[in-house]
């Protein structure tokens, strides 16, 4: 397979080097179908293994969380694309045999294959095995002509042409499944822009985009005549507003060993004087004057920082790393240490490198965050952690891995 994947990359080298522009209308279109159908085949393979590495649990034994994960530090793509790569690669794995076939041959494309599969397992419990395999069929047919979103609606009623004395109770099991794909399909994202913003995203269910609406919509409307600010910018202040009313009521859950709370570090001399800039917890960056503000309201804690911005007063040591050292161990690592992790610091715990029960001190030197899966794969792998020369946390992976056993870091915390 590695050969054939080599001359076939060799061969579309070669296409790339080649210009489009002499070709006629009809080779154009000719060329361009053809790079599609190659993309569909090439993305089957990619799919089944993608389903490979994912069952041998490949990612998981070289300490990552997942193999979305994985995929994201191997092929440089986002959590997203990865999560979606190896969904995709589950429904193609679950397709039927002749579904399949028409991928590796490139008569659908992968997203179809999706859509085929849910429609597909929809009829055979209400037409069995006899009615799925009719669907299969038509809904091959159809793909050559539609695409995933009219091929999903035409699919609603498939029952019309291959059961239609079944169609109506297809209707309503259609009407479940999609119920179950909102299920399936909800998520939500939080992207951190370069600027310390955050890009918000996601799909959310019926029920939970009812909630969010009866909640934000009575404080999205205009506060007045002179309310400049666009539907956008009211509905993200509303946001805000409900995310403070539910930090005040004290009955969210611990979070990291600490209360539900914005917790901004700065220094106590450039508060008082009122030009030092403030980090939250999650290592965004906060102007002089918001970090004034906040003040009024938030858990300010003060950290003295060297001029490499490392933590100098970190207060007294204690068995459990909790208050001003946990938010000193925050400041430094940003989240989970371990090499290619993004989990944010609460979701972590604090590890002793030198073991506690080794004489090991609860200290800003012997400790490094991890979220709770890598915490784990520490305790029970080869692999080592440290801190560096500039007192960074590093690992040293097991000789299996890497048998030079080069030290990695965490590139994804990284605040400069």
């Amino acid at each position: 397979m590695i050969d054939e994947l080599a001359r076939a990359e060799s061969a579309v080298a070669t296409c790339a080097d080649a210009a489009a522009w002499p070709l006629s209308e009809p080779e154009l279109i000719a060329a361009l179908d053809a790079a599609h159908r190659l993309e569909q085949r090439l993305g089957a393979v990619k799919l089944a293994l993608v389903r490979e590495v994912d069952g041998r649990g490949t990612a998981v034994a070289q300490g990552a969380s997942s193999t979305a994960v994985w995929l994201r530090e191997r092929l440089r793509l986002t959590v997203p694309a990865a999560r979606r790569l190896v969904d995709l690669a589950a429904c193609v794995d679950a397709a039927p045999t002749s579904v399949r076939d028409a991928l590796a041959a490139g008569a659908v494309n992968v997203e179809q294959v999706r859509v085929i599969a849910d429609t597909v397992a929809t009829v055979q419990t209400v037409a069995g095995p006899e009615g799925a395999d009719k669907a299969v069929g038509v809904l091959v047919e159809w793909a050559g002509q539609f695409d995933p979103t009219l091929l999903r609606k035409l699919g609603t009623r498939i029952l019309d042409h291959v059961a239609p004395d079944l169609a109506d109770a297809a209707a309503r099991a259609a009407l479940d499944a999609e119920a179950a794909r909102a299920t399936r399909d909800r998520h939500l994202t939080l992207s951190e822009q370069t600027d310390g913003r955050l890009r918000l995203t996601g799909t959310l269910d019926t029920e939970t985009a009812a909630l969010l609406r009866a909640a934000i919509d009575p404080l999205s409307a205009p506060a007045g005549p002179d309310d400049t600010r666009c539907a956008g910018q009211r509905r993200h202040d509303a946001l805000a507003d409900v995310c403070r009313l539910a930090l005040r009521t004290g009955e969210l859950p611990e979070s990291g060993g600490d209360a539900a709370q914005v917790v901004v570090t700065t220094s106590y001399e450039g508060l008082t004087r009122q030009f030092s800039a403030g980090v939250l917890d999650l290592g965004l960056r906060l102007t002089p004057g918001t970090v004034r503000r906040l003040a009024c309201d938030a858990a300010i804690l003060p950290a003295v920082l060297g001029g490499a911005g490392q933590v100098l007063d970190v207060g007294r040591q204690r068995r459990l790393v909790t208050g001003p050292l946990r938010r000193a161990l925050v400041l430094r690592d940003g989240g989970c240490a371990f090499p290619g992790c993004d989990r944010p610091p609460r979701w972590c715990d604090a590890h002793h490198i030198r073991h506690w029960a080794d004489g090991g001190p609860t200290s800003l030197d012997n400790a490094v965050l991890l979220c709770g899966h890598h915490h784990r794969h520490l305790h029970q792998t080869d692999w080592v952690v440290r801190l560096g020369d500039d007192g960074q946390p590093e690992f040293v992976p097991p000789a299996w891995l890497d048998p030079d056993r080069l030290p990695r870091r965490n590139h994804y915390h990284r605040r400069t």
